[in-house]
């Protein structure tokens, strides 16, 4: 059976497919809404893990309902939880999806799925969901890490990720400005992206 996990190119998706290998047929699948080139680069991080990859180009209008909701709230959390959503409900209506994974883990705040989001959303699409690394808290995701992923960690706007705020961040300073849009997202936050995996003797 193949498992379609969604992809940003960081440690915790990329941990999700690892996990996911043992058991299915792993496809990567990364959203770009056409702004910046983070398809290209989740297909390379992709083929350095081993990896099929495909990319999802979903209606730019969710990503601009997503940024009309950073101005409002102030923060991104709730933006990035919609697309979020959203691209789950276009993969699970893509021919030939049964199930989708994702990199989300315990102690993430966004995304977030909450337990009666996931029970409708399997049921409405007849569909398979998990998240492998819900039950594992950061530290302990780290240590996974140490042993199987070359990874660096930048600060979030200099760091050319795949996931939904790289291009959210892009289309917003667009919009509004560099300086406007650094207002909404926190002042600190370190993102990783993947090497390479580490291959045991």
């Amino acid at each position: 059976m193949k498992a379609h996990v969604l992809f940003s190119g960081g440690k915790d998706s990329s941990l999700s497919a690892l996990i996911m290998e043992p058991y299915f047929d792993v496809q990567l699948v990364t959203c770009n809404f056409g702004i910046l080139p983070t398809g290209e680069v989740a297909r390379q991080i992709a083929a350095e893990l081993g990896f099929s990859h495909t990319v999802i180009q979903p209606p730019m209008e969710i990503l601009e309902s997503a940024a009309q909701i950073v101005q409002k709230d102030g923060f991104p959390n709730g933006a990035i939880n919609g697309i979020h959503r959203q691209v789950l409900e276009i993969l699970a209506q893509t021919k030939g999806v049964e199930l989708i994974a994702d990199g989300l883990r315990r102690d993430d705040r966004v995304p977030r799925l909450e337990h009666s989001e996931i029970q409708s959303f399997e049921d409405r699409y007849k569909i398979l969901y998990c998240s492998p690394l819900m039950g594992f808290g950061r530290f302990t995701i780290n240590k996974m890490i140490e042993s199987n992923l070359v990874i660096t960690e930048e600060e979030s706007a200099s760091i050319l990720k795949c996931d939904y705020e790289a291009e959210l961040r892009e289309y917003l300073y667009r919009e509004i400005g560099e300086e406007e849009t650094r207002k909404h997202f926190p002042k600190s936050h370190k993102q990783s992206r993947v090497i390479s995996r580490i291959r045991k003797q």
